[in-house]
């Protein structure tokens, strides 16, 4: 309805919208709580009247129209203010008279989402139905010289995988021998908290994660690392012993690096790696970014730009021509700053044209491995239509990339790492098994960090997903203090902390049995089967029923 009643093309009812708000008029106290703390506003007190009409009985007497009036809580249908299921009015409600449900039949709403002429950016992942190709995955081959019923608490060995090139043994001692230069490598946890940048993340978030792995490497011995992102770090975190925890990632926007350049002088160690960006796998050809929602005095000072504006990074590295010349002139560049002792390696969206950059990679000396970036990860602001119809399956694409190293002999010397919907269905250890199997050295995930440690109630069916408007309900991905002062960082770490044990314990539980407690089953792939005959055949591995 238009502000003066009347109905319009683009009007839409209750009925009309993907989440709906059942309201209890008789538990509720209207105490505001609801109206207060919702992210898109979609409720707000109003006045309701009431019309009854009494009719007298008998044939004496007038039928008469009775009006009474009453507060309650209404719900608005402009899309803008739609109703996005976080169900926080729910959390804040102390009385349960109000929940969010989804609708029984298929929204109206997608379809005026782009009034404006904009099309609709939203955070999150894209729409998925059902269980994935790694959730379906089984693990089918157990050494008899292990017994599988042992628990896990007693598999005691330490879990650890190579982040860097690795040369085979004799070149190795040669060099060495000759005082050449080696490789650097670095010796970390096969789990790496994906590139999730300040300026994505809140304050309070960031903080939370980075007291997390500091606790979980100097405390429990876990060598865990986490990504920065695109778009710089706090400067006191780039001049303190724990930034050998971190690794720093450059995009094409290049945002924060001027001040992580003008602190090399000034650090006390060299980071864990640098990490080339060159794709996403939730928007595969395009850019990161950051909406101006975000960008704050603080956002704006570490990333060296205006306040208040969006940030979008170029679909490519702007100075360079082509893949082949910018790997090459990157991972040089970023070698010469450390003086070739931190590992250095690009990041890239999976898809047709993965094995391309991989082939450029086995000839660069200074290349220490390749993350992919598979079709479900997820992004701070995406277009709908990059995230449910752009990208490349992780587990397909990683087994052509392993395949090819294996073909020329280089799988044991360049690391892959994959990423993209690990643990999006909550088998996080299972996902990243298989994944290790299929040729990764290691995994990133993100999202799963996000639900895990800090309480997303994000989803795949496209519940909250406002991660790119500033205005996330639980403050994990804002910049706005009334927001993310509503997380407790030490409470993050701890979460963090308890995810990694848990992971730890779980990982364990499938490799043990396979007879590998001493390494990681890279590329172990006889130990898989799926009840798909062709992402069996697809994948190379057993097919059973």
């Amino acid at each position: 309805m238009s502000a003066n009643g009347t109905i319009t093309p683009s009007s839409l009812s209750i009925k009309d919208l993907y989440w709906q708000i059942d309201w209890n008029k008789d538990a509720c106290t209207l105490c505001g709580q609801c109206t207060a703390v919702c992210p898109v506003k979609a409720l707000e007190l109003g006045v309701f009247r009431k019309r009854r009409v009494d009719i007298p009985m008998g044939l004496s007497g007038k039928v008469e129209n009775r009006f009474s009036l009453f507060y309650g809580i209404r719900q608005k249908t402009e899309p803008k203010h739609a109703c996005i299921g976080c169900a926080m009015c729910s959390q804040v409600c102390p009385n349960d008279a109000i929940l969010p449900r989804r609708n029984d039949e298929a929204d109206k709403q997608r379809y005026h989402t782009d009034q404006g002429g904009q099309p609709l950016k939203r955070g999150g992942r894209r729409k998925s139905e059902g269980a994935g190709i790694l959730d379906r995955i089984k693990f089918t081959r157990i050494s008899m010289l292990t017994d599988p019923a042992l628990d896990a608490g007693r598999h005691e060995f330490d879990i650890k995988t190579l982040l860097g090139r690795v040369l085979p043994p004799k070149e190795q001692i040669q060099r060495q021998m000759k005082g050449e230069w080696v490789p650097p490598v670095r010796e970390i946890y096969p789990l790496v908290i994906g590139g999730m940048s300040f300026g994505a993340l809140s304050p309070t978030m960031w903080e939370g994660l980075q007291m997390g792995v500091a606790y979980l490497n100097e405390e429990l011995g876990m060598p865990v690392r986490i990504c920065t992102g695109e778009g710089g770090c706090p400067p006191r975190l780039l001049r303190s012993e724990f930034l050998k925890y971190v690794i720093l990632q450059v995009a094409s926007g290049y945002f924060g690096w001027d001040e992580i350049i003008h602190a090399i002088p000034e650090m006390k160690v060299d980071p864990c790696a640098i990490e080339i960006k060159y794709g996403q796998g939730a928007k595969p050809g395009d850019g990161g970014l950051l909406m101006w929602h975000k960008v704050n005095k603080l956002i704006a000072a570490i990333r060296g730009v205006p306040t208040g504006v969006s940030l979008p990074s170029p679909p490519t590295h702007q100075t360079q021509y082509s893949i082949e010349e910018s790997v090459a002139k990157m991972i040089q560049s970023m070698s010469m700053a450390w003086n070739f002792r931190v590992p250095v390696y690009p990041k890239i969206s999976a898809s047709s044209t993965s094995l391309a950059v991989l082939n450029n990679l086995t000839r660069n000396p200074y290349a220490a491995g390749l993350a992919i970036d598979g079709e479900d990860g997820g992004t701070g602001a995406a277009y709908n239509v990059s995230m449910n119809h752009m990208g490349h399956p992780i587990a397909s694409s990683l087994r052509d990339c392993y395949k090819t190293l294996v073909e020329i002999g280089m799988e044991n010397e360049l690391p892959l790492s994959a990423g993209g919907g690990i643990g999006k269905n909550g088998n996080l250890a299972a996902n990243a098994a298989s994944l290790i199997m299929l040729g990764a050295s290691m995994v990133q995930t993100g999202k799963y960090v996000m639900q895990a440690a800090a309480g997303c109630v994000g989803s795949e069916a496209d519940r909250c997903n406002v991660c790119n408007l500033g205005i996330c309900p639980k403050g994990i991905t804002s910049q706005d203090p009334r927001l993310y002062r509503r997380l407790d960082p030490e409470h993050v770490a701890q979460r963090v902390v308890d995810m990694y044990v848990s992971f730890d314990t779980e990982l364990k539980k499938i490799i043990a049995p396979l007879g590998r407690s001493t390494s990681l089953p890279i590329g172990m792939s006889d130990a898989l089967g799926i009840d798909d005959r062709d992402a069996a055949e697809r994948l190379d591995i057993k097919y059973m029923v």
